[in-house]
């Protein structure tokens, strides 16, 4: 440390603590400083380039430094830098805002309630999950499930509910009531012979399953992301949404579908819910909602849950809910700025036009001696890292070869994310062919250097 001097890395171990970080290891290596970005690439302070290949996480849609947002934040601070929406209170910009979502929304959305992240986001769709069940007089249907390797947030509820020990341990999470069932990861989860669609058909009977074992009557709902995110850019197998659909319609179980990653043009469409013909209660959105040059996100519910809410909060006499930045005219202003840019550049149309290249630079590599797998949908994509790929074997997590690799990547220019042995990919959604091509040379030429070092530290022979 004492190398670092005065140095912003030296300061930053003095003062700040990251998330998703080892802290005991960034108290000697410190943080590498990213000082600007434009376009689809970020400069740390050296000035070195590299391409954002995830987006920063999953939510730079337009890249770095779209003006159009910079000026629509410019405008809406100076007009109304803060209001709220407590009291019958409301401003116009927010208004537009949620007519706007409503009218680009799946399935049967009729309402917004805004927030200012992904977990808050879930959080309130738990907490209206309960809401409702207390209002149409069914208090003991509380019990609410995900899936392993699912990732609904950070908060106390929604930590519960992602499907990843390691949100877990020693936060004493999960809390009581979250269930998680099989993930749909057919590559890891699948049997000998067994086809997507009997995996499929296996994974739905496992949450019929958990749905007896529990009590029907006690079962409120399930989180879903059509395209599960940080837990590896899981793709469901085919028929798999029709079949656990066909579960929760049956026992009267809510679906909740978590768009955080997957809204506003990633998966080919708007929405996932659209891309995987999904019939959501409710809809959570946030990082693209803005392309992250804000926090803001919402939870857009039907009319069924809204009609409850009305009738309970007149008994009540208040809907006892809200925060104090929960749409901010400013984040509201620029999040409405990027769905027009959406339209106006035809940004999911620009997605169709590129995300089959992607897909099959995507799939080159699957051939590569140390993927066992490779998956996309539209523009996100990983790549599972294999110790036997024809046994499908894995490394053993204390090897690190997904934290190598990733390392390899960053050292030729391009960030992506090592989640475990999976590398995940998720560029801006204004890539253009030329760029995706650059991002997998420069991948390829990270994996045969991380083919290398696995060699050299004999990790295939232990």
């Amino acid at each position: 440390m004492n190398e670092l001097g005065n140095s912003p890395q030296a300061r930053d171990i003095a003062y700040h603590v990251h998330g998703y970080t080892n802290l005991k290891a960034h108290q000697e290596k410190g943080p590498m400083v990213i000082s600007k970005g434009a376009g689809i690439r970020v400069f740390d302070d050296t000035g070195k380039s590299y391409i954002e290949g995830l987006s920063g996480l999953w939510c730079v849609s337009l890249g770095f430094g779209e003006q159009r947002l910079i000026d629509a934040a410019t405008e809406a601070m100076s007009k109304l830098a803060y209001y709220h929406g407590f009291n019958h209170r409301s401003c116009e910009v927010v208004i537009d805002l949620a007519e706007k979502l409503i009218g680009i929304a799946p399935g049967r959305m009729s309402k917004v309630l805004f927030a200012n992240s992904g977990s808050e986001a879930t959080d309130l769709a738990v907490k209206l999950i309960w809401y409702y069940h207390n209002a149409i007089g069914k208090p003991e249907k509380k019990k609410i499930i995900s899936r392993i390797r699912g990732y609904h947030g950070v908060t106390v509820a929604s930590a519960s509910l992602t499907g990843l020990p390691h949100l877990h341990g020693d936060f004493d999470l999960p809390i009581d009531g979250i269930l998680h069932t099989t993930c749909p990861h057919y590559y890891r989860e699948g049997h000998d012979g067994e086809s997507e669609e009997q995996f499929a058909t296996r994974c739905a009977e496992d949450l019929e399953k958990m749905i007896l074992d529990e009590g029907p009557d006690t079962v409120a709902a399930m989180f879903c992301e059509p395209v599960m995110g940080a837990g590896g850019v899981i793709v469901a197998p085919a028929t798999y949404y029709e079949k656990i659909q066909k579960v929760l319609k049956k026992y009267d179980v809510l679906l909740v579908a978590d768009e955080v990653i997957n809204g506003f043009g990633r998966t080919g469409n708007m929405w996932g819910s659209q891309t995987f013909d999904l019939d959501p209660d409710f809809v959570s959105c946030a990082k693209q909602l803005s392309s992250a040059y804000l926090p803001i996100s919402a939870l857009m519910i039907s009319d069924k849950i809204h009609e409850a809410m009305i009738a309970q909060s007149e008994k009540l006499g208040v809907f006892g809910h809200g925060s104090t930045y929960g749409g901010h005219p400013v984040s509201a202003a620029v999040a409405l700025e990027t769905l027009k840019i959406y339209e106006e550049r035809d940004i999911v149309g620009h997605v169709r036009s590129v995300m089959g290249h992607f897909g099959e630079r995507m799939a080159q590599l699957g051939e590569h001696p140390l993927v066992g797998n490779a998956r996309s949908c539209g523009m996100m994509g990983a790549l599972e890292l294999m110790k036997d790929k024809n046994g499908r074997v894995p490394f053993d997590p204390s090897q690190k070869v997904g934290p190598a690799a990733e390392g390899k990547c960053l050292e030729n220019g391009l960030i992506v994310r090592a989640i475990g042995d999976n590398l995940a990919f998720c560029p801006p959604l204004i890539t253009t062919d030329a760029e995706i091509d650059e991002i997998f040379d420069i991948a390829e030429k990270s994996l045969n250097e991380a083919e290398k070092w696995v060699g050299s530290e004999g990790l295939r022979s232990q």
